[in-house]
């Protein structure tokens, strides 16, 4: 049976390993009874040793024989998968696997199995059983323990501290999972598999790598020696879903009033920054308004790691490329969007902007490009001109700064602070308008923003969206374009 995908001789060596299920007797056989603590409580002197308080100990100890039990159960399976994962390399045809259904290699991977369970002599129960089947599936095509989380469409992040911490975001809020790697070389393993299919190596002389997995979330891992309590992993996930301005509004990512806002903005053209932290919701929110375009516009994207999910018809995506191992053939932001300039763009988009690319992005945004957009790691919308400022030095171009700040401002007209609060809540919590310059300073209104009136007892905070009760800067720009909006949005709105 499936023979095309089984090897036609030869079976694993390896010695078997005991009967998981006599074992697990032999061990309640060995584990002292519940009442060996009620004899314990019997002779007890009564003045010292008050039974009144020792009470409650009999019901712990069958509870904590019980984790001690399932803890030695998991790591016999643990040994018995890794035994019988050497023995699936020793009879499966890998070279068949790559054009093989799901199904098929499911169930060559169970009968082989059933097989080699009985050649050792583990006699496992049908939830085992199933377990088994489905980890040794993950390892053969998939990413093995971690397989699971990527499946898991309410994890955000997985974090790898090692083989035996595997932290999980979901809403916000980091938690420990129980999901854990065999040892170090196990997790080593599943990176070196991430990493050669995507032709990247990582080893000691190069101990950290950024990739992309299949599915397009973002990888990156950092081995030792540099990494000193065992390798560290990181993975974004990507969103299959597209979310809307509509979608973020129905989470509480801002107000109606601000969605209107944005939708003129985007369509008339405003060149855009998106503000931020890390996991605040930035590329999010980028696709968001990307979603204002006009189909009729060319736009081109810039990215690191391809991320972004525009909506438009006439797309095209570019990507960076890290150099080889010889350190050559590498392609930075700044060369892609070099020649993206010279390929008619309506609009560019940058996924994110940290290098020498910025002289040219504000460039761009001078030039005819006018609704370019981008996002930039600040706290607020002055420490992003701060940041522009910063990385237009970095890109080595000697500039007196009143120069530098004179073709921010004219570049930018709108920052959109994005920010993950204490509760892991994410929100838009200030839209500013860039309107000029005074004197050296570049100057600034802010329009929208997000108002915190307090903390409830679980820890989640209370606020609203408002407007600041300035009228926008860009008011006649978008009556021209055909968005007249009221004045009604631009009142401030007291707290309820």
């Amino acid at each position: 049976m499936f023979s095309k995908y089984k090897k036609s001789s030869g079976n694993g060596s390896i010695s078997p390993l005991a009967d998981i299920t006599k074992s697990a007797k032999s061990e309640e056989r060995a584990t002292p009874p519940a009442p060996a603590a009620k004899t314990v409580e019997a002779p007890a002197p009564k003045v010292a040793r008050q039974p009144a308080k020792l009470s409650p100990v009999p019901k712990a100890a069958p509870v904590a024989a019980s984790e001690d039990k399932d803890l030695k159960r998991r790591q016999r399976l643990d040994e018995i998968k890794t035994e019988m994962h050497h023995r699936l390399l020793d009879n499966l045809n890998l070279s068949a696997l790559e054009n093989a259904k799901d199904s098929e290699l499911r169930a060559e991977i169970t009968a082989i199995t059933s097989e080699q369970l009985a050649e050792m002599g583990v006699v496992l129960n049908r939830e085992d059983r199933q377990t088994l089947n489905t980890e040794l599936f993950d390892e053969v095509t998939g990413l093995g323990p971690l397989e699971p989380l990527l499946q898991d469409e309410t994890v955000n992040d997985i974090l790898v501290n090692g083989p035996n911490r595997v932290f999980i975001e979901r809403a916000g809020r980091l938690e420990l999972s129980d999901v854990r790697f065999k040892d170090e070389r196990h997790l080593l393993r599943i990176i070196d598999k991430i990493v050669s299919a995507v032709g990247r190596r990582v080893d000691e002389s190069n101990p950290y790598v950024d990739a992309r997995l299949k599915d397009g979330s973002r990888f990156n891992a950092m081995v030792p020696p540099v990494a000193v309590d065992g390798s560290l992993v990181s993975i974004r996930k990507f969103k299959k879903e597209k979310l809307g301005i509509d979608d973020l509004v129905n989470f509480g990512a801002f107000s109606e009033e601000m969605a209107a806002y944005l939708q003129a903005a985007v369509a008339c053209r405003l060149n855009v920054i998106v503000s931020g932290g890390t996991g605040s919701g930035k590329t999010t929110t980028l696709n968001a308004l990307s979603s204002f375009i006009d189909n009729k516009e060319r736009v081109l994207t810039i990215e690191d790691t391809a991320e972004l999910q525009l909506q438009q018809i006439h797309v095209g995506r570019m990507e960076s490329r890290p150099p080889n191992v010889e350190g050559k053939g590498a392609v930075t932001q700044r060369d892609c969007l070099r020649n993206a300039l010279r390929m008619r763009p309506d609009r560019i988009i940058v996924g994110e902007t940290r290098g020498e690319e910025v002289i040219d992005m504000l460039q761009a945004m001078n030039t005819g490009h006018d609704g370019s957009m981008t996002t930039i790691h600040a706290n607020n919308a002055r420490d992003a001109c701060s940041r522009l400022e910063n990385m237009v030095a970095m890109a080595g171009i000697e500039m007196p700064l009143k120069a530098v700040r004179a073709q921010i401002s004219s570049a930018v007209h709108l920052i959109v602070q994005a920010s993950r609060l204490q509760d892991g809540s994410r929100r838009m919590v200030s839209i500013t308008e860039v309107t000029g310059m005074e004197g050296e300073v570049i100057s600034m209104q802010e329009v929208f923003r997000y108002q915190r009136t307090g903390l409830e007892p679980d820890g989640k905070i209370i606020g609203h969206f408002t407007a600041c009760g300035v009228r926008s800067h860009y008011s006649e720009r978008f009556r021209q374009w055909g968005y007249d909006l009221p004045n009604a949005i631009y009142e401030p709105i007291a707290a309820q």
